[in-house]
This record gives structure tokens, C-alpha cells and sequence, in this order.
């Protein structure tokens, strides 16, 4: 197999080049897939014909220590909605809410 992009030596591509790599990829598939359905309509057998499939992905596609690095720094970093300020504010506003229906009751 091939070593050309897993040594640090040897720079990878920018990320605009790989996707527009990607979306010529996605772009083949999609005019392929619609010839075929063309010719499907126009009563060729769907045995007798070849359904196109993806030949190219991007690198971290391939390497799953890389993509398990990814998600573990971004699950790392994002910060939940609900902190205890947001709950100790929200308990507040319902024991003001509360006080005031007590204090409207005859």
C-alpha cells in the first residue's frame, strides 16, 4: 500500500483542494446515478446495469484513530446550556412567580 500521506514529512493537501475534491466526487455519483436512472425508465433491466460507487473519500475517511481524536476534542470543549447558573436563575424566577401568586390571593 501506498505511504504518501501518513509520514509528517510530506505536507497534506489544503482543505479547500480536498473539498473540492469531494463535492466533484459527490457531483460524479450524482450525474452517474441519474443516467442510470435514465436508462432504467427507458427499459433496460437494473441487473444489466453498473451502479456507480464512490472511488474517493476524504483522508480522515480512512484513518479512525484521526476521527476518534476529532470527536473526543469536540466533545471535550462544548460547553452544556443548562450550567447551575442557568438552573439557580430559573428556581429563582419560579419562587418570585410563586411569591407573587401568594401575595395576589385574598
Amino acid at each position: 500500500m501506498s505511504q504518501r500521506h501518513r509520514t509528517a514529512e510530506v505536507p497534506l493537501p489544503p482543505k479547500q483542494e480536498l473539498r473540492a475534491h469531494a463535492h466533484g466526487e459527490r457531483h460524479r455519483i450524482h450525474v452517474e446515478l441519474n443516467q442510470v436512472a435514465h436508462q432504467v425508465s427507458a427499459g433496460l433491466e437494473a441487473d444489466d446495469l453498473h451502479e456507480p460507487g464512490t472511488a474517493w473519500k476524504p483522508v480522515h475517511h480512512h484513518d479512525s484513530d484521526v476521527a476518534k481524536n476529532k470527536v473526543a476534542k469536540q466533545t471535550r470543549n462544548r460547553r452544556h446550556w443548562k450550567t447551575k447558573m442557568w438552573k439557580r436563575r430559573t428556581k429563582l424566577r419560579q419562587e418570585k412567580a410563586e411569591a407573587f401568586r401568594l401575595a395576589g390571593e385574598p
